[in-house]
């Protein structure tokens, strides 16, 4: 980046934002970075200012008084809703997509009819706005059936169904109970896809892409990968799974021909592409794409980035990464969600968060905040998954190592963690 150093602007929370403050904080390019609200472990790495991610005017006037040149967007919800139009439109750069292109996370519904057009291998679908019509729907499926809300909800919106009596069931909380709200007006039943997943995150500048290294991400909340979805309760990268031959796969059947499509609909893509794949016996086949860097994935993938993060998200932005070379480290990174007691249904918050009083972040161990708070001095639980305990290591196992060593420094009543993250990765070592 050949030019005067930059100030930027984080959008953000959680333990992702906290993972891309501390890697943005490490360029040589970056004259300040301001995070917008942040949370306790962000603002011990930049300033945090407490303005609703939402508000596009309040946040405006941070851009302008701060000579803001570079907004990068962490969350789903202000891509959603128009983030990076509105600031495109004053002539920022911002690193994420139009309101229109997000609808590849926004509306499911939206990402699987651009995928049957382009014939981009994705499962079986059928789209239903109505109970009704859902019900009628579902008799063409098998009893192992998926059923997502078409909308946005926070990474839960999937529900793997293994009859039609639970299918059924998960309808009505959908469309009678309202249980995601205006996200859930219409679902996406979909076939079964039966084999491994993989995530996949391409940085994108429109037009090309600079993939990173993959991860693999622990839905449910519980061992063995059994009970509720969640947001996630941990995650490794790079995924044993995702050889060169499977990422070859995905470039050239998957993320290209995805990029192109989007650009024949007149929507060129800028910022992360979040590819969610199911490796199966005929393929890698789409799962979901997300419009932003997954969380924990984004714990894992952007310590083994060796570039300047910021550098990269910049080029990005201004529709030039064709010849951006990414240099990633050949080591492992695996990290531990500790969520609070009750996740991901109803949980307590302002429980106080005790760490180890020796313990200070180092190359090999992270903890990234994501549902915290100060308060009164204390650090307290704010959210649902309070922290990411990641470790990085020279093996899938040291790495897995590192991370639970970091998880017996961290103590919170209720603390709940999943105690084989990574288990498919060690089987294949």
């Amino acid at each position: 980046m050949k030019q005067a150093k930059i100030n930027v602007l984080l959008i953000g929370s959680g333990g992702r934002e906290h993972s891309l403050a501390l890697s943005i904080s490490k360029s040589p390019n970056l004259q300040k970075l301001i995070c917008i609200p942040g949370n306790p472990g962000i603002s011990e790495t930049c300033e945090s200012i407490q303005v609703s991610i939402s508000d596009f005017d309040s946040i405006n006037e941070i851009v302008v008084s701060n000579s803001i040149d570079l907004i990068i967007v962490g969350p789903e919800q202000p891509l959603a809703e128009g983030i990076q139009d509105y600031f495109t439109e004053k002539g920022i750069l911002v690193f994420g997509p139009s309101q229109k292109a997000a609808q590849i996370e926004s509306s499911k519904a939206f990402a699987k009819d651009l995928m049957k057009k382009y014939g981009i291998p994705t499962a079986a679908y059928e789209i239903c706005n109505s109970f009704s019509e859902s019900l009628v729907t579902l008799k063409k499926f098998n009893e192992q059936v998926v059923v997502k809300v078409s909308g946005l909800a926070g990474g839960k919106g999937a529900i793997v169904c293994q009859s039609h009596t639970e299918a059924r069931q998960a309808l009505k909380d959908i469309f009678t109970e309202k249980s995601y709200g205006e996200a859930g007006s219409s679902v996406v039943l979909e076939e079964f896809m039966e084999g491994e997943e993989v995530s996949l995150f391409a940085f994108c500048d429109g037009k090309d892409y600079v993939l990173l290294s993959s991860a693999q991400d622990h839905k449910r909340i519980y061992e063995g990968d059994k009970g509720a979805n969640t947001g996630g309760m941990g995650a490794y990268s790079p995924a044993p799974i995702a050889t060169k031959e499977l990422i070859e796969e995905a470039k050239n059947k998957i993320i290209s021909p995805t990029l192109e499509a989007l650009n024949k609909e007149g929507i060129p893509y800028i910022g992360v592409l979040y590819a969610g794949l199911m490796v199966t016996n005929e393929g890698a086949k789409v799962v979901e794409f997300n419009c932003r860097l997954g969380d924990p994935e984004t714990q894992v993938v952007l310590p083994l980035v060796k570039s300047d993060t910021l550098e990269l998200m910049f080029q990005c932005a201004k529709g030039d990464v064709s010849n951006y070379k990414l240099e990633l480290s050949d080591k492992f990174a695996s990290t531990v969600v500790l969520a609070s007691k009750g996740y991901p249904f109803s949980y307590s918050k302002g429980k106080e968060i005790k760490l180890h009083p020796n313990f200070e972040n180092s190359d090999s161990q992270i903890l990234f905040h994501a549902g915290t708070k100060l308060e009164n001095g204390k650090l307290l639980t704010n959210g649902g998954r309070v922290l990411a305990c990641t470790g990085i290591g020279n093996s899938v196992k040291e790495s897995l190592d590192l991370a639970y060593d970091l998880v017996e420094k961290v103590e919170f009543a209720g603390k709940t963690f999943r105690k084989d993250i990574g288990w498919r990765a060690l089987a294949k070592s």
